[in-house]
């Protein structure tokens, strides 16, 4: 595979790095930065690594699915495991911590896989463009050891598409895709219900055509957000009144379509400003 220089030698640092972890465990939901994180992973460790995926009420059943299929496609041996993050009263309760209550819970499962089978390293995706945003599971990744090696490679989000690109993996274009739970508006109580119904949504603004989705659930109001390049097809008559059928069916008695479109994290903009500089569980 020819590389840029640059990015030849991002890889060959970040497969020396991976060398030096021994057997690894690698947190993997489907995502581009965890996918092409498993994959480098599998090339350099073979048998010596395993992608761990966690059969979570947060994780749409499609993200699931596609994950496991491309851990098949590669060769990636992949495990699933079962986290209770929905036992947890402080991330049921929805507040600026919840993303750190179910980091703290994968790890937590994780660290008790890795003891059990003897593995030395567990390691995540995060990368350098995902410190621009409010994100408490990295601290629980912090206070778990967990490796970053992509971040400590320096690595964007726009290097690691590129590299997948070139290296022929499906998902280097795949959209960005959080938990549901980061749909459910901050102190509205996650629910299986909750977030069965923007899984629902979801799926139908994609089965319509629409790429880049987001369903924000404020209660009564849903709030659409699609990219900014395909709202002038939402924003039609006859698909803003198929938009409205299909939310009202899902239950919302509000349908509403963000005119900024879609944008990653839009729900931190409710949090108040020092909550989101501290970052911190509380």
């Amino acid at each position: 595979m020819a590389f840029s220089a640059e990015l030849e030698t991002k890889r060959a640092l970040l497969e020396g790095k991976l060398r030096g972890y021994g057997r690894t465990l690698v947190a993997y939901s489907g995502g581009v930065d965890s996918a092409f994180l498993a994959w480098c992973a599998y090339q350099v460790l073979g048998g010596e690594m395993l992608a761990v995926i966690a059969d979570s009420a947060s994780l749409a059943r499609s993200q699931f699915d596609d994950a496991l299929a491309f851990a098949r496609e590669q060769g990636i041996p992949v495990e699933i495991i079962h986290t209770a993050e929905m036992d947890r009263p402080e991330y049921l309760r929805n507040d600026g911590a919840r993303c750190f209550h179910c980091k703290d819970e994968l790890f937590t499962v994780m660290e008790s896989l890795r003891a059990a089978r003897g593995f030395r390293t567990i390691a995540y995706g995060v990368n350098l463009d995902d410190q621009g945003d409010f994100r408490p599971g990295q601290k629980a990744a912090a206070e778990h050891q967990v490796a970053a090696p992509l971040l400590e490679g320096g690595w964007t989000k726009q290097e690691i598409r590129e590299l997948a690109r070139e290296a022929g993996l499906r998902i280097w274009n795949k959209p960005a895709s959080a938990c549901l739970s980061s749909r459910i508006e901050y102190g509205r109580v996650v629910t299986r219900e909750a977030l069965s119904v923007v899984e629902q949504g979801e799926d139908a603004l994609r089965a319509l055509g629409f790429r880049q989705v987001r369903v924000r659930h404020h209660g009564e109001i849903v709030r659409i957000e699609i990219a900014k390049e395909e709202l002038p097809r939402a924003l039609d008559a006859a698909m803003a009144a198929e938009l409205a059928r299909i939310f009202k069916d899902l239950g919302f008695k509000f349908v509403t379509l963000d005119l900024e479109g879609f944008r990653s994290g839009s729900m931190n903009a409710l949090l108040p400003v020092g909550e989101l500089g501290r970052g911190s569980v509380r």
